[in-house]
């Protein structure tokens, strides 16, 4: 009789569970977690047998595994699953009986696999992402420390103190703070300029590793999307068309805010935070960069979406306006194999939406 195995994984083990069909136990194991235990406990079941394992952090290897004897792995939306079985307990055995009960019904919530190809190349822009967003904390660390002593009007005039002018004029600036401040910002600047080159080692590498494809550059059309973001987004989204609509992407990219109604009252809250963070990073930066750039270019759409928005509700929610907007774009960018095209205009003028994203990537500070 057919099997069905689910996997409840931790940091350092697994317990499996296999069941017939029928819902009748054929084996419980905890497997501890070194490399060939869990094919090894696959083998003696018949090959195409689904297995259940849910989003953690580890599960890249544990997937290999499972596909290394011949398996059908299944990767469960762990959040989703939970709210579907509505235990009170939570216990590694009660976990497994339920992903198993949703693997016989037929409403397992499952995700996307990657090829793995993809999972390693996917390494590289999020590894850049970390340190970005070291780099803006150094930053922000920096600009405090100069607003503390009130140097700050110092830098009036200069877009980015951290140009080659403003650090003649930090180096200024700091012989006028304390001594144990003065040496703190030097630490700082240092771990900055550390950070800023591994950035651009790992920009080398992209430029090495992924090669020009017709996603990207019809990405790179798209208002605010320059080539690390239009990388990003490929390698993030991987096969369009497992999205069934644009609004499905931009559900899995954490662009559309969760939705509170009952009877006729309808009020939306935050953006979702299970969703791919490393798509909601991108599109929130890509519309920032739309913000910075607003003044060159007020009778592009994604402008005058950002001014009404923003009149009405805000900077903040704006901004998240306009990544909605660049998540739905790309749905249709990826499945059309077409550019990006402005709303209102029938044939883009290509060069100029190119110039805009470029210029739009420069501003991104992050």
């Amino acid at each position: 009789m057919e099997n069905i195995i689910a996997f409840d994984s931790h940091k350092r083990y697994s317990l499996a569970l296999v069941e017939t069909k029928n819902g009748e136990k054929v084996a419980e194991q905890r497997i501890n977690h070194q490399r060939g235990n869990i094919a090894d406990f696959l083998l003696p079941y018949p090959p195409g047998t689904p297995v259940a394992v849910e989003t953690i952090g580890n599960w890249y290897w544990i997937v290999d595994e499972i596909e290394q004897a011949g398996m059908n792995p299944r990767l469960v939306h762990a959040r989703k699953a939970k709210l579907m079985l509505g235990s009170i307990n939570k216990t590694d055995k009660l976990d497994v009986r339920g992903l198993n009960i949703l693997q016989r019904t037929g409403t397992l919530p499952v995700v996307w696999i990657p090829p793995g190809d993809l999972r390693d190349k996917r390494e590289i822009p999020r590894t850049r992402m970390v340190f970005a967003v070291q780099r803006t904390r150094l930053k922000n660390r920096i600009h405090s420390v100069l607003a503390k002593y009130g140097l700050q009007d110092q830098f009036e005039g200069l877009s980015d103190i951290f140009g080659k002018q403003g650090r003649q004029l930090l180096k200024c600036c700091m012989r006028q703070l304390p001594t144990q401040t003065r040496w703190t910002m030097r630490g700082l600047l240092h771990q900055l300029d550390a950070v800023e080159g591994e950035i651009g080692r790992i920009e080398c590498r992209m430029e090495k590793v992924f090669n020009p494809t017709k996603d990207v550059e019809l990405l790179r059309t798209m208002p605010g999307v320059g080539p690390i973001l239009a990388v990003v987004i490929s390698q993030e989204v991987g096969d369009v068309g497992r999205f069934g609509s644009s609004a499905r992407l931009a559900s899995y990219s954490g662009t559309t805010p969760r939705v509170y109604a009952s009877g006729d009252k309808v009020r939306y809250g935050r953006l979702r935070p299970d969703t791919n963070r490393y798509l909601k990073w991108a599109f929130s930066e890509a519309g920032n960069s739309i913000v910075a750039n607003r003044y060159k270019y007020p009778h592009r759409y994604v402008v005058g979406l950002y001014n009404r928005v923003r009149r009405r509700r805000g900077h903040a929610t704006a901004v998240g306006a306009l990544a909605r907007h660049l998540a739905e774009s790309t749905y249709w960018v990826l499945t059309k194999k077409e550019p990006y095209r402005e709303r209102g205009i029938s044939q883009p003028n290509e060069q100029k939406v190119k110039v805009f994203a470029d210029e739009s990537m420069r501003a991104c500070v992050s």
